[in-house]
């Protein structure tokens, strides 16, 4: 499954490229906008593996896939530097500490009832947290808002999901209909060309297309490794087994997940809480509460899901058994797809880089990206610093509005401290992370003793 078109770039070992693979998945705290500053930050200032213009332009293609954008970017750039292994080695470690993170929660939780001790140390990471994704905000938007038009198209699209609830795939497309009519109305009026190549040599695009039997091969390859799993489970067990049922309903959200985790978490909760009784309505929150503080990307909360609903329909195995099964099955069918996406299109999106009216759609749909990320930033802050947040509906959109005396005070100073530390102080994720941590137990420690 090697594209033979696209050597991939000297220099970079691969035991260096997996050991800095290990540590952006130890970093990958905070949603797709910080983990995307994590590779940003690693993989271009850092490493220079990668230029800024080649990064942005994987970013946009990810973007517009099904999925978590950043573990695809991830397996992108490992596809880029070492082909199918290095995509393999990127996205599955991008994936493993959260999915071992949560795995160990969602036990605790079904066993023990009770995260007391879990919600000590959660509470001050979860305030830590907005302050990274803040942070990422601002760097990706300096980069990638690089214009007044695309500032434009970055409040017009934070404006059309916050307050007018438009569907995140009606953003990307509108963006990217703004993008190409951009590039042909400059091409017209005589301002660049219809095509345009990156000044550096390294960064030519291929004019060959990819083989269509290569296109062909990883399709039946990785369509058998994503169904293979679910069709022995389903001639073993029935069509009416908690395993199939879980593997089929994740497949299907794993082609529907755009826009990442929160445009789909109604959907599944739906799904999930009403349709097959998997989980409670609290205890979705709780399971997207796990995913929001642990590595790895926010849509891993299917896992929970996976587990709970399982352990409650065990069938002949013990609880704890079928709910670790039922997690391994619901993160193979919500992952396995992305490989799918990004070693099939990847290579066409390197064949095409050069093209002008691409480059041009693909950075409006980076700049309404960035409306998308204020957008969950918002919604995050407020679900952090406010225990009450109400809907309010109007004649044409909606507003989040927060009950003032439901504001936690030990959120907001965490919140604050961590603010100071990342852009006054200039401390590190992991450093600003720690001392979150530590003083939302010491909070939650006089707190109940008060």
């Amino acid at each position: 499954m090697t594209a033979p078109n696209q050597p991939p770039p000297d220099g970079v070992p691969f035991g260096e490229a997996l050991r800095v693979w290990l540590r952006v998945a130890a970093l990958s705290f905070g949603g797709p906008a910080g983990q995307i500053a994590v590779m940003q930050r690693i993989l271009v200032d850092e490493k220079r593996w990668i230029t800024q213009r080649r990064f942005l332009h994987a970013l946009n293609y990810c973007m517009l896939l099904p999925g978590p954008e950043a573990q695809q970017l991830a397996t992108y750039i490992g596809w880029l530097l070492h082909r199918t292994l290095g995509g393999l080695v990127a996205g599955t470690l991008f994936v493993l500490p959260g999915f071992v993170a949560i795995l160990a929660l969602s036990v605790l939780y079904a066993g023990f009832g009770e995260l007391a001790i879990v919600g000590a140390l959660f509470y001050g990471l979860k305030a830590a947290v907005l302050a990274i994704v803040v942070q990422a905000l601002l760097r990706i938007g300096r980069r990638a808002l690089d214009g007044r038009t695309k500032v434009a198209i970055a409040a017009a699209a934070f404006v059309a999901i916050f307050f007018l609830d438009v569907p995140f795939p009606w953003i990307i497309v509108g963006a990217a209909v703004i993008g190409f009519a951009r590039s042909r109305l400059r091409a017209h009026g005589g301002v660049g060309s219809a095509e345009t190549e990156d000044a550096d040599d390294s960064e030519q695009a291929t004019r060959r297309p990819p083989s269509w039997r290569r296109s062909l091969r990883v399709v039946v390859v990785w369509l058998a490794v994503w169904w293979t799993p679910v069709a022995v489970l389903w001639l073993a067990l029935g069509d009416q087994h908690v395993f199939v049922r879980e593997g089929l309903f994740f497949s299907q959200a794993a082609v529907v997940t755009f826009g990442g985790a929160y445009s789909v978490l109604a959907y599944i909760a739906q799904r999930a809480v009403l349709d097959f009784g998997w989980l409670s309505p609290g205890e979705m929150l709780d399971g997207l509460g796990m995913a929001e503080t642990t590595p790895g990307p926010l849509i891993q909360v299917v896992q929970f899901v996976g587990f709970l609903g399982a352990y409650r329909n065990p069938g002949s195995l013990s609880p704890m058994t079928a709910g670790i099964l039922g997690s391994i099955v619901t993160t193979w069918v919500t992952f396995v797809p992305c490989f799918l996406w990004i070693f099939l299109g990847a290579p066409y999106i390197e064949w095409l880089r050069g093209r002008r009216a691409l480059s041009e759609a693909l950075s409006a749909i980076t700049a309404a990206v960035v409306g998308v990320i204020l957008n969950l930033a918002v919604w995050f802050a407020l679900h952090t610093l406010f225990a009450e947040v109400n809907e309010v509906r109007g004649a044409i959109g909606r507003l989040w509005l927060p009950s003032w005396d439901s504001l936690d005070l030990g959120s907001l100073l965490i919140t604050a401290g961590s603010f100071l530390l990342l852009f006054r102080f200039r401390f590190g994720m992991l450093a600003t992370l720690a001392s979150a941590v530590a003083a939302g137990v010491l909070w939650t420690l006089v707190a109940g003793l008060v």
